[in-house]
C-alpha cells in the first residue's frame, strides 16, 4: 500500500488502515523501500497491523531481493515493530507477468502463492457475525440529496436499511459536535445503505461483519464515532484526526481581471462552497467571523492546494493570503508544528540539502548511503519547510525525492533566516512583450511567458537582490532606420518559473495575494499601485 508521503495525508492514511486487518507492503527489488513506504508502514505498525511484504520486479537486471528484504527488516526495526510484526511473510513477484512465489528457487506460474498467503495470514472477519452491530466511520462522503454519508467498517453484527441505531461519541471527540454532553449518545435511522464494487457503489438492503459500507441517514455523524445496535454497548477506540498546522485567508478576488473567467465569484458563493467542504473534509477548520475574509486552517500547503484546485475546476474565482504556521502556547511554552523530513538524493547534492535545511532550523537525525544515493532524515519546524520544495528541486536538479510527515507540536525553534528575494512588480497594464522580458530576465526569475496579460501591481517575477522593483513588461523594441549589432541580436528567453497554486503558496510574500481562477494563477500585491504600497510602508 503506497501513498504520497506528505503530512497532509496522515490522518487519511490512518483512517483507511483502521478499516483493514492487514497491509500488503509492495517494495521494488531495485530501489528498496521508498520514503512514502516508510510513511505508511509507520502508521500501520502503530495500529498493531502485521504487514505482508511483496518484493516486486525481481526479474530486473539490477534487482537484489535479498538486499531489499534486509532493508525492509531494518526499516521495521527502525519504526519500532514488535516481535510478531518482525516475523513478516515475504512473497516474491513479477507484477507485469502476473506471477508470484514464496521462494526465489520456486517456479512461478501465476498469483496463487500470493492469494494463498493472504488467505492464510489475514484474520477472518466473520467470527463476530452473531454479536450486536458495532460499526465505525473512518471517512465521510456527501450527496446533494442524501446529505452527509458515513463510510464505515462493520466490526460486529450486521446492519439493515430502516434500522434504528445508536451513535456513541468518544468524550475526546465531543468538541467536534459542539461539546454537548447529551451528544455523547444519540439515535438515528439508516435511510440508505451502499457497498462498493470497484470504484462504483451499489445500494443494498443489508450488510454484514467485515463489510465496508456507506450509510445515509445520520446527518451529524463524525469520524471515529461508534454506530451501535443498543445504547449499552461500549464504543470502539477513537480515531485521532490530525490537527491543522497552517492558516491563511480566503477572500473575494478584487484584481483588475476579476470576474473574467469564474462563474462563482461572490463572498456568499465562496462561503457556501467552504461550508459544503466542511461536511467531508475533516482536517479543515474555518472561521467565518471575519466578514468577507474566511480564515482557513489546514494540514500543510498541499491540503490547501487541493481544495483550491477543486474550487477552480468547479468555476470558483478567489484569492488567498500567505500561509502561516499555527503557533500555540501549552503550559506557558510557545510551540509550533514539527515534521520529519525524508530525502533521497544523489550523493553530489547532499551538501547543498544539508546546508539549506540547517539554515531552516532542521536537525539531521539519520543518514544512510547506498551506492550513489543518500537517504537523509531530518526533524524540523514546518515554518522552515514552507517555501523550500521549489528550492529543493533546483538544488537537486529534479533528481531528489522529498517526503514529510507531522510529528506534532514542539517548543518554538526561534527565528529562521530564509533566502530573501524581492518581487518584480508590473507598473502598467497590457500584454507582456518578449523584448521586455528578455531584458528583465537578467535581474531575476520570471513567472510569465510573452503575450501574457498583466496588470498594474501583478508580480511577474522575482529579483535576486531581494529588493522590490517596479518594471514595464510590455515595453517593445524601439524601431529605427539605423542598424547596429545589438539591435539585430536574437531574443533568447530562459524558461520561466510558471505560477501554479503550490508554487504560489510557497513563494508569496506577506503583502501579496495568490489569485486563483479557472484558467490562471497569478501573484499580485495587496495594494496594486506603488503609491499605495509606499503609504502602507510609511504607516
Amino acid at each position: 500500500m503506497d501513498t504520497p508521503g506528505h503530512a497532509d495525508f496522515g490522518s487519511e492514511v490512518e483512517r483507511v488502515l483502521r478499516s483493514i486487518d492487514s497491509v500488503l507492503l509492495v517494495v521494488d527489488a531495485q530501489e528498496g523501500p521508498m520514503p512514502q513506504t516508510r510513511f505508511v508502514l509507520k502508521k500501520s505498525l502503530e495500529l498493531g497491523l502485521k504487514p505482508m511484504v511483496i518484493i516486486n520486479k525481481i526479474d530486473k537486471p539490477a534487482a537484489d531481493p535479498a538486499r531489499t528484504e534486509e532493508q525492509v527488516l531494518e526499516l521495521f526495526m527502525d519504526l519500532g515493530a514488535n516481535d510478531e510484526q518482525l516475523n513478516f511473510t515475504v512473497v516474491y513477484a513479477i507484477g507485469r507477468e502476473g506471477t508470484a512465489k514464496m521462494n526465489l528457487a520456486d517456479e512461478a506460474k501465476d498469483l496463487s502463492p500470493l492469494l494463498d498467503a493472504i488467505l492464510k495470514e489475514v484474520p477472518i472477519a466473520s467470527i463476530k457475525a452473531d454479536e450486536p452491530l458495532r460499526a465505525q466511520p473512518f471517512n465521510l462522503g456527501y450527496d446533494n440529496f442524501l446529505g452527509r454519508l458515513a463510510i464505515a467498517r462493520i466490526y460486529e453484527g450486521g446492519i439493515k436499511t430502516g434500522q434504528t441505531v445508536y451513535v456513541k461519541t468518544p468524550r475526546q471527540n465531543a468538541d467536534n459536535l459542539g461539546g454537548q454532553a447529551d451528544a455523547l449518545v444519540r439515535t438515528g435511522k439508516i435511510v440508505k445503505l451502499f457497498t462498493f464494487k470497484g470504484l462504483s457503489r451499489q445500494e443494498v438492503a443489508e450488510a454484514g461483519v467485515g463489510d465496508i459500507v456507506m450509510i445515509a441517514g445520520l446527518p451529524d455523524i463524525y469520524i471515529g464515532e461508534t454506530i451501535c445496535a443498543s445504547a449499552e454497548q461500549e464504543a470502539l477506540p477513537a480515531i485521532k484526526v490530525d490537527e491543522p498546522t497552517i492558516v491563511l485567508n480566503f477572500l473575494v478576488n478584487n484584481s483588475p481581471f476579476a470576474g473574467r473567467e469564474g462563474k462563482f465569484v461572490t463572498t456568499r458563493q465562496i462561503r457556501e462552497r467552504l461550508e459544503k467542504e466542511l461536511e467531508i473534509n475533516v482536517g479543515l477548520k474555518i472561521d467565518f467571523s471575519g466578514g468577507d475574509r474566511f480564515k482557513v486552517f489546514g494540514r500543510g500547503e498541499l491540503h490547501i492546494a487541493i481544495l483550491l484546485e477543486n474550487m477552480r475546476r468547479e468555476g470558483y474565482e478567489l484569492q488567498v493570503s500567505q500561509p502561516h504556521v499555527i503557533i500555540k502556547e501549552e503550559d506557558g511554552v510557545k510551540t509550533e508544528p514539527f515534521e520529519e523530513i525524508t530525502i533521497d538524493v544523489p550523493s553530489e547534492f547532499q551538501g547543498a540539502v544539508i546546508e539549506r535545511l540547517g539554515q531552516r532550523a532542521a536537525r539531521m537525525v539519520n543518514m544512510k548511503i547506498h551506492h550513489n544515493t543518500v537517504r537523509l532524515i531530518f526533524e524540523g519546524p514546518t515554518r522552515g519547510i514552507l517555501g523550500y520544495r521549489g528550492q529543493f528541486i533546483v538544488d537537486t536538479k529534479g533528481e531528489g525525492i522529498f517526503a514529510s510527515q507531522v510529528l506534532g507540536f514542539r517548543p518554538y525553534a526561534g527565528e529562521i533566516t530564509k533566502r530573501a528575494v524581492g518581487s518584480m512588480v508590473s507598473m502598467i497594464t497590457g500584454k507582456a512583450s518578449a523584448f521586455s522580458l528578455w531584458n528583465l530576465q537578467e535581474r531575476g526569475t520570471l513567472y510569465i511567458l510573452p503575450n501574457t496579460e498583466v496588470y498594474e501591481g501583478m508580480v511577474v517575477g522575482n529579483t535576486s537582490k531581494g529588493e522590490e522593483m517596479a518594471v514595464n513588461p510590455i515595453k517593445g523594441k524601439q524601431l529605427t532606420n539605423v542598424r547596429s549589432a545589438s539591435n539585430d541580436e536574437n531574443i533568447m528567453l530562459e524558461p520561466p518559473f510558471l505560477m501554479t497554486i503550490e508554487r504560489g503558496l510557497e513563494i508569496m510574500g506577506e503583502d501579496e495575494y495568490l489569485e486563483v481562477t479557472p484558467k490562471n494563477t497569478r501573484l499580485r500585491k495587496e495594494f496594486l499601485t506603488e503609491a499605495e504600497r509606499s503609504r502602507t510602508k510609511k504607516s
